[in-house]
């Protein structure tokens, strides 16, 4: 338990170095909250710290008049081995060993003044001080600022209600133990620390009552009712204390004496001798450091819960933000490539298949494309009053003998003509899904979120890059049609049946039916199931000429004119580097 007890300890400064000091102004999601810590309340001059002395053992707070205590200081105690030197060390000044108390003091003082000046002032930034010692149990004390009625002078008229609230920001936490300070001398009915404790701890369970001042009462009178819980009850023992008075600290009266003083006073008092074993500094820290160590023992598991959450929370946050900032030029044109090369993986997972939009590009050659074959006027250019004057335009003032070939070859050129309408639509459809996919793959990529400007010039590279992408695949497809249309496989019209009557001789048959609308008709037909074929053919060949012009470039050459323009950069800053002029 005493591991865990300095574990606790060691997240307590953490939490303290990143702002988390358990008031409601950390600036992190608290942890300090769910840590078990003991809190010293107290109203001013009640003694509160000749009692944290005598449990450490040591002389080592500033003492004056008035508010003495401006910071909260987390006082986190170390059991050492015997022979070790006791020495002290505050957060802010790692590594630095104060082995003379009295500089403790010092920087105490200074350090409260650096934030609240020489005034009186008050502050919710702790001070984080471990004390190493073999006179001590492991224990966490945070020493908060005496509760006061009036503001004196250069004070504000806020001041009694601040320094509630700061008590307050500590003693709410259900994981607070209170250790409350009250003068045996007054009536417990009107102690301060009691009043704070009845609010916020009703029911007594995580309160230490500690009566000061047991050798200042009158004689004839005692604090029995008190100790033995009848006056006011806690489920937690009271403890009664006697501190060095101020004669003692003025003869620098150490701690071991002080100890062996205040034993005296119980083991011969006839009022409290009976509880001898139960009063006293060093009985206190005992049960303060037990009952730390069974608190700690149950909140454990929440307290783990608790780190993990947080750490996934802030990892995810961290992951949000995304990694530092390089300085100098070099390596920020390595982070831009690395971010580049994100953003190309992401956009390659959207085609391949890993994240979702891809598969639009297949529904433009698997539906669009098709259906614009379909929708195109074939039949009403191969209508039979259209055939009948391509024919005769084609024959010209010499009517054909055999087949008007003029004819059929300008029928089918310019019924391909309209294929190119589709080769281009399919083009245009898969660059707009292109341009769609570079918009949301840099969406996608969480490190450039952080870089507006960079995010801007990927994407004018990108689109730039699709626009040169989209004229080669324009070239191309057109290209194909254009083959179409300046060879035609003459074995197709080789092979289609010749109709001729029987016992008449064929040119003569073919001069009689030239005009014929069946002649026409068998024409229309025979051109159509030509470019019927034709479209079979580029329906195949049009999703290959774009996948291979525009998205197998776009995975492999995307960002390259990108990459040309930061090697130009990159041998600049090496030039200036070794001064070297190119």
């Amino acid at each position: 338990m005493d591991t865990l007890i300095a574990l606790v300890n060691r997240i307590q400064r953490a939490c303290t170095v990143l702002g988390d000091h358990g008031a409601d102004t950390a600036a992190l999601p608290t942890l300090w909250e769910a840590l078990p810590s003991v809190a010293v309340v107290g109203g001013q001059s009640s003694g509160k710290s000749s009692v944290l002395e005598s449990i450490v053992g040591r002389d080592f707070l500033p003492r004056g008049s008035g508010i003495v205590t401006r910071r909260p200081l987390v006082l986190q105690l170390h059991k050492v081995e015997q022979r070790q030197q006791e020495y002290a060390e505050f957060l802010h000044l790692p590594g630095k060993r104060f082995t003379d108390f009295s500089m403790v003091r010092k920087e105490i003082e200074d350090e409260t003044n650096k934030l609240t000046g020489k005034s009186k002032q008050i502050s919710p930034v702790a001070i984080h001080l471990s004390i190493y010692s073999p006179n001590v149990v492991n224990l966490t004390l945070i020493d908060l600022p005496g509760l006061t009625k009036v503001a004196v002078e250069g004070q504000p008229e806020s001041i009694v209600q601040d320094i509630e609230n700061m008590i307050h920001s500590y003693v709410d936490k259900p994981n607070c133990l209170i250790l409350a300070i009250t003068s045996a001398n007054q009536d417990i009915a009107t102690s301060d620390a009691i009043k704070v404790s009845r609010q916020v701890d009703p029911a007594g369970e995580r309160t230490f009552g500690v009566l000061t001042k047991l050798d200042l009462m009158d004689k004839g009178t005692n604090a029995l009712d008190v100790l033995e819980g009848r006056s006011y009850q806690l489920k937690n023992p009271w403890v009664g204390v006697v501190n060095r008075s101020q004669a003692d600290i003025n003869r620098n009266v150490d701690m071991i004496a002080a100890r062996q003083q205040e034993h005296s006073f119980f083991t011969t008092s006839p009022d409290y001798s009976h509880l001898v074993s139960q009063m006293g500094s060093e009985y206190l820290a005992r049960i303060l450091s037990k009952h730390l160590e069974s608190v700690i023992r149950t909140r454990l598991p929440g307290i783990a819960s608790l780190i993990n959450r947080n750490i996934d929370e802030l990892e995810a946050e961290l992951a949000h933000l995304g990694r530092p900032v390089a300085v100098d030029a070099g390596a920020q044109l390595y982070t831009i490539l690395e971010l580049c090369r994100d953003f190309e993986r992401v956009f390659k997972e959207h085609l391949d298949g890993g994240r979702p939009g891809g598969d639009r590009i297949y529904v433009v050659f698997d539906y669009q494309l098709p259906a614009a074959l379909r929708k195109l006027p074939l039949d009403r250019h191969l209508s039979l009053q259209n055939v009948k004057k391509v024919i005769s335009e084609a024959d010209g003032y010499q009517p054909h003998l055999i087949a008007p070939e003029q004819g059929y070859r300008r029928l089918l050129e310019s019924s391909l003509h309209y294929f190119k309408g589709p080769a281009q639509a399919s083009v245009d459809a898969v660059h707009f899904v292109l341009k769609q996919l570079v918009r949301k793959s840099i969406a996608e990529t969480q490190e450039l979120k952080r870089f507006p400007t960079l995010q801007a010039e990927i994407a004018e590279a990108a689109n730039e890059a699709l626009e040169r992408f989209r004229e080669d695949g324009k070239k191309t497809t057109l290209r194909l049609v254009e083959m179409e249309s300046s060879y035609i496989t003459v074995d197709f019209f080789r092979k289609l049946p010749q109709e001729v009557d029987k016992g008449k001789n064929p040119a003569s048959s073919l001069l009689v039916d030239r005009y014929a609308e069946e002649h026409f008709q068998r024409i229309g037909s025979n051109v159509s199931s030509y470019v019927g074929m034709v479209s079979q053919t580029l329906r195949n060949t049009i999703p290959k000429a774009v996948v291979h012009c525009q998205v197998r470039e776009a995975k492999r050459s995307l960002l390259d004119r990108f990459y040309a323009q930061l090697g130009k950069k990159e041998i600049e800053i090496l030039c200036g580097c070794v001064g070297v002029d190119f």
